[in-house]
């Protein structure tokens, strides 16, 4: 079912939307600066291609250890990502969200376009997995705070 909705979701506008995205990326690229934002952008817009069966997830909650995209430069990337470019991002996602809910067959494409609007919104200390792998990281997080509170 995945391989379908990505599919149709490739052919009714998600080329479109990842095309943006990459797009977004070769401009940053070109500022040098940008670059940490380039790649950001080149992730997902490949995510915006194929959403389906897969989500963003802060690589902490992954890996269970910071990093320079997690913590407070990470904010400071997401705040300066957001005035430059992450709001007309989410606002193309928005639209799109708008045009497919009006049809009823589109509304699953509307929810990815929701998903893939927030992440448009701060993108700096995510990556982009399988559910599965989205699901098990938030399991193992959960048990290790549950032991936590134990051993207190």
């Amino acid at each position: 079912m995945r391989a379908i909705g990505n599919f149709i979701w490739f052919l009714c506008g998600g080329v479109l939307m990842g095309i943006g995205w990459w797009f977004a990326g070769i401009l940053m690229y070109m500022t040098v600066i940008g670059i940490p934002w380039g790649k950001s952008c080149f992730v997902i817009g490949k995510f915006s291609f194929f959403p389906f069966g897969k989500e963003a997830i802060s690589r902490k909650e992954l890996t269970q250890n910071d990093d320079i995209g997690t913590g407070s430069a990470g904010t400071l990337g997401n705040v300066i990502w957001f005035i430059l470019g992450g709001w007309w991002l989410a606002i193309g996602h928005l639209v799109a969200a708008v045009i497919n809910f009006i049809t009823i067959i589109g509304i699953p494409f509307s929810l990815q376009h929701l998903k893939l609007a927030g992440v448009s919104l701060a993108p700096v200390g995510k990556t982009i997995v399988s559910k599965e792998v989205a699901e098990a990281a938030r399991k193992k997080n959960a048990e290790k705070i549950v032991d936590e509170l134990h051993s207190k």
